[in-house]
């Protein structure tokens, strides 16, 4: 169960001050107040009900607070096992 938003499925999930990470969100303005929070990149939602039918999800799971910028990252992740 996911109480912050839909669960999400992210091709790379990394801490916010890592090298890959951290210039993406200075180039769209996104201030991260813990430099240790998990963004996770290139994400699109998990229906759940889905799951059981077989929609998988070959990369990381997780569950984001804030899915605001399109699917190209999702910030706040906490991996969820399914």
């Amino acid at each position: 169960s996911c109480s912050t938003g839909s669960i999400q499925c992210c091709q790379s999930v990394q801490s916010a001050n890592s090298t890959a990470i951290a210039p993406i969100l200075g180039v769209l303005g996104i201030v991260v107040q813990d430099v240790n929070a998990l963004v996770g990149l290139q994400c699109s939602p998990i229906n759940v009900v889905g799951v059981a039918s077989g929609n998988t999800c070959d990369a990381n799971t997780v569950c984001c607070e804030n899915n605001a910028v399109g699917g190209l990252l999702s910030v706040g992740c906490l991996p969820v096992t399914l």
